[in-house]
């Protein structure tokens, strides 16, 4: 028997704080950088998209690799190989974009990922989460977390946080 949430209950700690959290799960859809995985919540993508060329943008970070015209919204796309300072790769047939809905202190905005590939969809518990070690090459600021998945370990992106830090949250808020 499976059992949900209601729309009444919510994720945070009881005031009293004498019961434990509940072991929530969360669907997320996983793709690939290199040989590592990585996760965003699937309540966040929008869609997953073959990969086109954006038109580029003047004086935007590398990372920033131009905007797409999606449906009347101009998408800003990142290359998240480099937002997170791994080496370029050419793009290739598995090159996706996966556009995601990103939320910021003052708005919400569309904005597009580039990834080498798009792996799977998993159910995370928050039992299976764990905090990251501090050891990676990208900031710990930008992971929700380690989730270990049968044999292997997801690294699950926080994308609000990626996706609204410094130099690319100027660069959103001068282009919107």
């Amino acid at each position: 028997m499976e059992t949900t949430p209601t729309s009444s209950g919510s994720s945070d700690t009881p005031a009293s704080g004498a019961a434990a959290a509940p072991d929530t799960s969360r669907q997320v859809l996983t793709f690939m950088l290199g040989p590592e995985e990585y996760g965003v919540d699937i309540l966040r993508v929008q869609e997953i998209r073959g990969w086109e060329q954006a038109t580029p943008i003047p004086n935007t970070p590398d990372f920033i690799r131009g905007v797409i015209n999606l449906r009347g919204t101009i998408v800003p796309i990142v290359d998240l190989r480099l937002r997170l300072g791994m080496p370029a790769r050419p793009y290739g047939p598995t090159t996706v974009v996966i556009i995601l809905k990103v939320v910021s202190p003052l708005r919400q905005r569309t904005m597009g990922v580039v990834v080498d590939a798009v792996s799977d969809v998993h159910v995370v518990s928050s039992r299976q989460m764990r905090a990251p070690p501090g050891l990676s090459s990208i900031d710990a600021e930008f992971v929700m977390g380690l989730a270990a998945v049968g044999d292997k370990m997801l690294i699950v992106v926080d994308v609000d946080e990626l996706l609204n830090s410094g130099e690319l949250a100027d660069q959103a808020s001068s282009s919107g």
